[in-house]
């Protein structure tokens, strides 16, 4: 009996750990007529993440979205922690998340965006996430406020304010991000490697935030390319702090000549910035003149540029692995 017993408590237990661990995963299409009913299958990718089934406290909830543009505006809740969008397309051109909210029309910046993201552990892969209010101020694709977030072969559209980074660790891998002002922003510690980074305009290719001298975040692009349209004799910069301790380094990465010389800008014309840290190691292409570059920044050591590589940069007190994660996806 006691046997018996033991077996039936232990048999409860795994049953719950399975349900506790169980992954969901969920079909959206242009073309399904699914509705709110469903378990499985959606036309939109806010009616999955609404109706999906929870996933537990372990599990992941995978969306397998199919190709075409859904216009749309995408809110994935922070209930909605470990959340997967994977586009099933051939290239991430085949499945599209656009809107077209500006500030002025959505009355703020930070109310603007195509998709924001608040459920930590997100992924997405082979996605676009855009915005298509053009050179018409402040227009968001895409505001991530998640920890150890995960961007691997996406493309990030937009002109003013494209990708607003905010919070927590966030990793983008093999992905292309365009704008023309201030168009990486936030207060996220986030790295972007093997990516293309374009500026359509002359203006500045990041606005990071940090408020703190003590605050572990940044922005890190390593092993990538910025590339630029021609706008003839007019220059762009790397950034301009939008925050008191703004922080950006650019490792390994090839620069166009359409960099300014100086590399970065004041937030304010006659501005000297005293509590930023800029910097660069082994920058490459026509736009790396270190000689040139204002005082205010660094040209930085083998030694000094350690803590800013991926694993470093971005492993926190639970040693975060984003690399072997994004190796994970498809």
């Amino acid at each position: 009996m006691l046997l018996r017993s033991y077996m039936m408590v232990l048999f409860t237990l795994l049953s719950c750990s399975l349900l506790e661990a169980q992954d969901v995963h969920i079909h959206v299409s242009p073309t399904s007529t699914g509705t709110t009913a469903s378990t499985d299958d959606f036309p939109t990718i806010q009616m999955a993440l609404d109706h999906a089934p929870d996933v537990g406290p372990r599990g992941r909830l995978y969306l397998h979205i199919a190709p075409g543009t859904y216009r749309e505006r995408v809110w994935v809740s922070p209930l909605r922690a470990r959340t997967t969008l994977l586009g099933t397309g051939s290239d991430p051109s085949q499945v599209v998340i656009t809107a077209a909210q500006n500030a002025k029309t959505s009355q703020s910046t930070f109310f603007s965006e195509t998709v924001e993201v608040n459920g930590d552990g997100f992924q997405a892969d082979n996605i676009t996430f855009e915005n298509t209010a053009g050179n018409n101020g402040q227009a968001v694709a895409i505001a991530v406020h998640s920890d150890r977030a995960i961007f691997k072969r996406c493309r990030f559209l937009g002109d003013q304010d494209t990708l607003l980074a905010n919070f927590g660790r966030q990793y983008y891998v093999d992905s292309y991000i365009q704008g023309g002002v201030d168009f990486i922003f936030g207060n996220a510690a986030a790295v972007f490697e093997k990516s293309e980074i374009h500026i359509a305009r002359p203006g500045y290719l990041t606005a990071q935030s940090r408020t703190q001298p003590w605050q572990a975040t940044g922005f890190v692009f390593q092993h990538s390319r910025v590339t630029a349209d021609d706008f003839g004799d007019k220059v762009f910069y790397l950034g301009r702090p939008w925050r008191l301790y703004s922080r950006v380094v650019f490792l390994d990465t090839e620069l166009p000549a359409s960099l300014s010389p100086e590399g970065w800008s004041p937030w304010k014309h006659g501005d000297e910035p005293r509590d930023t840290f800029y910097a660069e190691r082994n920058s490459s292409g026509p736009g790396a003149r270190a000689e040139s570059r204002v005082s205010w920044s660094h040209q930085l050591t083998a030694r000094q540029a350690i803590p800013f590589g991926t694993l470093e940069f971005l492993a926190g007190k639970d040693h975060w692995n984003p690399v072997r994660e994004a190796a994970n996806l498809p």
